[in-house]
Formats: structure tokens, sequence, C-alpha cells
């Protein structure tokens, strides 16, 4: 295989026993799948399932096991690569292990097609809640999140909303212990009108509006929005320019960035550095020099000062 030819990679994250290994094997056994192409199986976390490679539709699949974190390094990829000769990758990854270790030591030509994490559903609220920032870690990329061995007496929507807190776009399927499959129907309406004139944006609102208007930005392009947020004045910024916005959390407390949108206004030198208003603006997506690409720029409308929100950092819970 050409060096500059994309490796296309099949990702399964999730904890051990959550389900991965029976259902790669299962997709191995499939003749739609496997179908001839060399697969290069890489196993880098090892449960009481084995797979059984007697059983795969084609002998074409190669494994190979990491053993330690330090394994996942580039120079060791391309080598199993090269070794095994292969024109896929179907990737266990080791749960306790963050997702960007595997993107920072991924060769240049190795492409995530697809990613699919499965949680055992009798112990996912308890990872979540003691080890949070690796569930978000495995949520915040994947296409599809499936809940095994999951019985009728559990609460969907205690699910959905930790799915739903790390990505609005990944779909969600729930199994029974007898293979039963259903896919999360609950909708979720924005907490905004954003058919409104001037779309408010609750205080207890920014951090989903922020990520929303990120991943769909159409949505809000020409719009006027009023909300509460930090203004701040810095020399580095072109002129008649300051930034707005609020410290977000996004899983925990390590990971609290600002989420700041730059804001234009001929009377800028009028705003009051580290001052908390709320603002009201015009929405349009266009190339700015504070981000030095294209991205969301507010044009002045209406300020008037305010008292910092009740919760400084805002979530998406």
């Amino acid at each position: 295989m050409a060096n500059n030819q994309d490796l296309p990679v099949y990702l399964f994250t999730g904890f051990l026993e959550a389900g991965k290994t029976k259902f790669i094997q299962e997709t191995l056994e499939d003749k739609r799948f496997c179908n001839g192409e060399r697969t290069l199986l890489l196993v880098c976390e090892e449960g009481e399932e084995e797979y059984a490679p007697d059983q795969f539709a084609d002998p074409s699949v190669l494994i190979r096991v990491i053993e330690d974190q330090s394994q996942l390094n580039t120079p060791n990829l391309m080598h199993l690569a090269a070794e095994t000769r292969c024109e896929r990758v179907v990737l266990e990854y080791n749960g306790m292990w963050m997702l960007d270790a595997l993107y920072q030591a991924m060769p240049e030509n190795w492409v995530v097609y697809q990613e699919f994490m499965f949680a055992d559903a009798g112990s996912f609220l308890s990872y979540n809640s003691n080890m949070r920032q690796l569930v978000y870690d495995k949520l915040k990329s994947c296409e599809l999140v499936v809940f095994n061995r999951f019985t009728p007496d559990m609460d969907k929507m205690a699910f959905h909303k930790i799915v739903r807190g790390a990505s609005r776009r990944a779909d969600i399927a729930y199994e029974s212990p007898g293979g039963q499959v259903e896919y999360d129907d609950i909708q979720d309406p924005l907490p905004f009108d954003l058919n409104a004139p001037i779309v408010e944006i609750g205080e207890e609102d920014y951090a989903l509006w922020y990520r929303d208007m990120s991943e769909e930005p159409k949505k809000y392009e020409g719009k006027t929005v009023r909300f509460k947020c930090r203004a701040l004045v810095r020399q580095k910024l072109p002129p008649h320019t300051f930034v707005v916005g609020r410290h977000v959390m996004t899983c925990c407390v390590e990971d609290i960035q600002f989420a700041a949108l730059v804001c234009q206004w001929d009377h800028a030198d009028q705003i009051r550095d580290d001052s908390w208003i709320i603002l009201t603006a015009k929405i349009n997506f266009k190339f700015n020099r504070a981000y030095g690409k294209r991205g969301p720029v507010l044009t002045y409308v209406s300020a008037e000062p305010c008292s910092a929100p009740a919760q400084d950092v805002a979530t998406f819970y």
C-alpha cells in the first residue's frame, strides 16, 4: 500500500466487559464486512472474552496486541501496518487510555472512518460518577453509543443526558440481555427560540448554545442574540474589537476553558475590561484576524452592565 493512501480505521472504545470484543468478533464473522481485505485487528485491551480467528469469515485478519501504552507510538503502528500489509485497521481501544494518545500516535494516513463506544449499562453510571473524564473522552467523538445489558428497570433519560452532555450527534442504542436493540428517540429541543427576533440565551444555556453554534453554524448566521457574558479588552485585538464569553466546563474541573467570541463595535474602547454585561449582538460567520480563521463574529447592538451569573462556570447540565 502506498504511504500516502488513506488507511481506514474502525475504532471501538469502551471499558472492560462492555461488549467490544463480542461485537468485533461478530463483525469479522460477517462476510459483508470480512470479504478478503487484509485487516489488522489491533487489540489494546484483553478482557475475559477472547477472539476466535477460526470463526472469522475470511483468513485475511491478522491480530496484533498492544500490551502497554508505550507501544502506542507512530513508528510501531507504521511497522505493524507494513508487517501485515493491511488495507484497513479494526482497533479495540483500552478504555483507561485517553483518545488523544491514540490520535497523536496514529500515522498521518490512518483515518478513522467510524467510531463506536460500548458500555455495560449496569456499570456505566458508576463509571461516569467516578471517572467522568474518561467517559467523556470516549463519548465526545463517537458516532454510536451502545449500552449493553440494558434492562427495563433502567431509566433511559439518565443515560441519554450523559451522552448528550458530551455530544448532540452520537446515536444511542440500548441492547437488552436477550439481544434486542432499541434506538434512542428522546427529543432534545434547544432551550431557546431560534425563530425569535432576538434569541434569548439563558445564563444556564451558554455552554449548550456555544457548542451548538460551533457544530451547526448555518443555523445562527444573521441571528441576533442576547446573553450574559464577561467582556475582556485586549491590546492585541484588531481595532474596534473586544472579546466576550464565559468559562465552560465540559466534563471536569481540569478541562475548564474560556469559550470566547469576538465582538466588533466602533466604540469598543468604552467597554470596561473584565466586566459582566448582557450583550445584544448580531452573528455572522467570516474571517477575523482575532481568530486567524473563519468563525463567528458578533456585531454589537447594545449592552448593559449586570452581575455575574449565579454559576460562574457554564456547564451542559
